[in-house]
């Protein structure tokens, strides 16, 4: 017998060690997930149960890094579990949450190499709108880079000048709607954008990276660092004014980050780059970063019936 149940976050160890099983590659920790709902209007974690036996999850969240009417919507189930209808019966569970959150339409990633999941979204209605690769540097094939920044710019952490938080924001309302895919997302007001971007968890103002040119801050960076790969750093986003574009100020500001990652003892640094997003992607691998299978963003229409 099928059954789910809602879990709470003193019960999310229980729901990480069926997530983590099938997600070995992107790990989540309780502090991770309570962060993340922390920083979203609503959250929801769902564990599914055949014959008293834990074998799939799903969570889904509203009003965190999405599009107003889009929720993000996951679904795991362990191999050996497959096919026994889990997975659609958390489909619709979170499917009628969304809903009554007056959510229209859901997003969710699948790894690019799981053709069976691929297929299972869509024979539901999900299509694909995106696609990332994940490019991996390996910090111990590299020597330790020189920041080298243009003329006339000064490369600094966030940690030595907070007052550069407002000039960030500039930067970020001009690189995020430039990403690939997230060209109709609404911009979050200023504090909205600084408890969601820059006070979670995995934030350092130490590992973010300010670019000036005089007063002016004309880019910035900033690296996500996870509890549960304590030898990998992630970074999250590299964005400068586009009036700065061209000039070699995101190359600076990504050398800042490799410098900062080997001097603080890390072993590899991890980046997700949407496949249309060139500039970035030529960036990366310019530094030596490797391609790697990514995730393959699909969206459907919200139904209590999927």
């Amino acid at each position: 017998m099928v059954e789910i149940e809602e879990l709470g976050e003193n019960e999310l160890e229980r729901w990480l060690s069926v997530s983590n099983a099938v997600r070995p590659h992107d790990p989540l920790t309780p502090a991770m997930m309570i962060d993340w709902c922390s920083q979203a209007d609503s959250m929801l974690w769902l564990l599914a149960t055949i014959d008293g036996v834990d074998a799939a999850v799903g969570h889904g969240i509203i009003g965190w890094h999405a599009e107003p009417g889009v929720a993000q919507i996951e679904v795991s189930v362990l191999e050996i579990w497959r096919g026994n209808g889990l997975g659609t019966a958390l489909l619709e569970r979170l499917s009628v949450w969304a809903l009554a959150g007056a959510e229209s339409f859901a997003d969710g990633s699948i790894d690019e190499l799981d053709t069976e999941s691929l297929a299972w979204a869509d024979r539901r209605g999900f299509t694909e709108v995106g696609r990332s690769s994940m490019l991996r540097l390996d910090l111990a094939a590299i020597p330790r880079p020189e920041i080298d920044a243009p003329d006339g710019i000064v490369i600094t952490s966030w940690a030595e000048h907070p007052d550069a938080i407002r000039g960030m924001y500039d930067v970020a309302c001009e690189a995020y709607p430039d990403i690939p895919g997230e060209e109709s997302a609404e911009m979050a007001p200023f504090e909205k954008w600084r408890d969601n971007d820059l006070a979670g968890a995995s934030d350092r103002p130490e590992g973010t990276f300010v670019a000036f040119a005089g007063a002016e801050v004309v880019g910035y960076a900033k690296l996500s660092l996870s509890e549960a790969l304590p030898d990998t750093a992630f970074h999250d986003i590299t964005g400068v004014k586009r009036a700065w574009r061209g000039r070699g100020i995101a190359g600076a500001l990504k050398r800042a980050e490799i410098a900062w990652a080997i001097d603080n003892g890390y072993t590899a640094l991890k980046t997700y780059n949407e496949e249309r997003n060139a500039p970035i992607r030529a960036l990366n691998e310019r530094h030596g970063y490797a391609v790697e299978p990514g995730t393959i963003r699909v969206r459907g229409t919200l139904s209590a019936a999927p």
